[in-house]
Parts: structure tokens; sequence; C-alpha cells
């Protein structure tokens, strides 16, 4: 009786999933596609139009100031390989990235790791570390242009008080400290939110591996190589993704701080496309710049995922 009843179940005829069928349970759904219109709608024009406008003007000599906007073909593409500017910028991207991301998963772990004791206070700590996070980026780029001020700055100030140089530094001003300052500032900013990511990864843990783990004798050490870090895998992939997506696109600090000098020193990819959209009106030219920070942190996100798949 239950084997002919399953094979009547699985030879009952399944329900249709045309167009036509789609256009029914659409009108008999249609509140809730109300209700999604406003979000649909701010997507398609912000998000869709936007990208594919771009993709449109990055074949054109597209300028503000004149009349005539031709189609080019690839040449906006075929600039970018001589543009010295250009692979500058590139090199800066890579070399924030490259400092920023790294140095604000280490430090955010490392302090999620001591608020995740039995710390006293830890609860203040903890808002304290993530102040940084939810006060406004141009109003902590403007402090810390402040403090490296080499006239009345704090940092050449205590510096000079315990005769660690002998005369104020221009830590914006210099082409060789210029950017490892930026990066400073950005690796503040950002461990407050690596912190909570991290610290909910940590909470996520079962407590009944590291019992076991202190029963078998294996001391912090041991249980944060073993069990800690490959627990947080998934939440290091996600960090490791955003982080990446977020130091490609940072604007702020830059545009205050530096204006992307010393000599382009700091002049990263997106500061770029801003120079050549509105300062040099070359809206062409910064729409194929556009597109290609785009397939670059595509790449990097599927290059991020493929591996940590490779390793799970």
């Amino acid at each position: 009786m239950a084997v002919e009843t399953a094979t009547k179940t699985l030879e009952a005829p399944r329900a249709p999933r045309g167009l036509r069928h789609t256009a029914r349970a659409a009108r008999r759904e249609w509140t809730a596609y109300l209700f999604l219109m406003p979000g649909m709608l701010i997507f398609s024009v912000f998000t869709v139009f936007a990208l594919g406008f771009t993709i449109y003007l990055s074949f054109h000599e597209w300028q503000i100031i004149s009349v005539d906007k031709p189609y080019v073909g690839l040449d906006n593409y075929k600039d970018m390989i001589h543009d010295e500017r250009f692979r500058h910028a590139v090199i800066n991207t890579f070399y924030f990235s490259g400092a920023v991301v790294p140095l604000q998963m280490i430090f955010g772990l490392a302090i999620a790791l001591l608020l995740n004791t039995g710390l006293r206070g830890r609860v203040f700590l903890r808002t304290l570390y993530y102040l940084p996070c939810v006060t406004p980026f141009v109003v902590s780029a403007i402090v810390w242009k402040w403090f490296y001020n080499g006239d009345f700055g704090i940092f050449n100030f205590y510096m000079l008080k315990a005769g660690l140089i002998d005369a104020p530094v221009s830590f914006l001003s210099d082409q060789n400290l210029a950017m490892p300052s930026v990066i400073v500032m950005t690796v503040w900013g950002g461990i407050g939110f690596t912190m909570v990511v991290y610290l909910a990864g940590l909470q996520s843990i079962p407590e009944e591996l590291y019992e076991a783990a202190k029963v078998d004798g294996a001391g912090p050490i041991s249980r944060l190589r073993h069990i800690t870090i490959p627990m947080l895998r998934p939440t290091t992939l996600f960090l490791a993704v955003i982080g990446v997506i977020f130091a490609f696109q940072q604007f702020t600090q830059v545009f205050v701080m530096t204006r992307g000098g010393p000599v382009d020193k700091t002049t990263t990819m997106l500061f770029y496309i801003y120079q050549s959209a509105f300062q040099f009106f070359e809206m062409g030219y910064a729409s194929a710049l556009a597109f290609i920070l785009f397939l670059m942190l595509l790449v990097f996100s599927v290059l991020q995922l493929r591996l940590y798949r490779q390793q799970t």
C-alpha cells in the first residue's frame, strides 16, 4: 500500500511552470510586488541603469564642456595602457589594500579575542573600539589631518617632547610617509567593524570544543591554532572579501588629507576616477576606469571564494 501510494505520488502531474503560470501567480500575489516596487525602482535606476550607462559612456569621448560626444570604441581602454598616472593609481591601490585589509583583520581578531574573555569593563571597551565606525569618515579624516600637522600636530608634539625627532615631520607632505599615514588612519577607522564581526564568530564556536581541548592538555596557542582560527574561516573569508571591496573604493581620507599628493603618492583608482570625471571633465575615460575597477573587484571576489572552497 505504501509503495503504491508513493508510486502514485511520483507519477502525479507536475504543476505548470510556464509563462502563463508565472503571470497567474503574479496576479495572485500583486500586493507583494506593490510593496517591492519602490525598492525595485531605486535599484533599477541607481544600479542597473547606472551600470549600463557607465558602460555606454566608456565607449564615447564624453566631455561635459563639449557638445560633440563621438563614439570612440575601445580608445578609452587603450589609453589606459599608456597612462602613467593610471599605473601609479593601480599600484597605490594594491599597496593600500594589501596593507589595510590584513592589518585590520589581525588587530580586529586580537581585540575580539581579548574582549571575548571575562575582562572587566569589556562592554565599555567594545563601545570604545567601535566608536570610530560610527564617526563620519570626513570628521575622522580632518581630525587625523590635525594630528599629522607639522606645526601643531599632536604626533610631532609628543615625539619632540620624547626626543624621538629633532625637527617636525611632515607626515602628509613626505612622499615616503604620506601613504603609510593614510593607511594608519584607515586601519584605525575599520578595526571596530572587524572586531564586532570576529566577536560574533567567536561567540558562535561551541564551548565544548575548548573544554575537550583543555582535557587533552592543549594550551592557549594550540587552541587558537587548531580550534579558533579554523572555526573562524567563514568569518575571515567574509571580512577579506568585504575588506578588499571597501579598500579599493576608499576615497574620503585621500580627498581630505592629501588630495592624492604628494606627487600622486596617495592617488588611488577611485580618486583618479574622481579627478578624470570632475576635474578634467573626461566622463568617457572616467567611466572606462570605473568599469575596470569593477572588473578587478569581481575577479578578486571570485578568486577569494574559489580559494575558500578549495580549502574546505
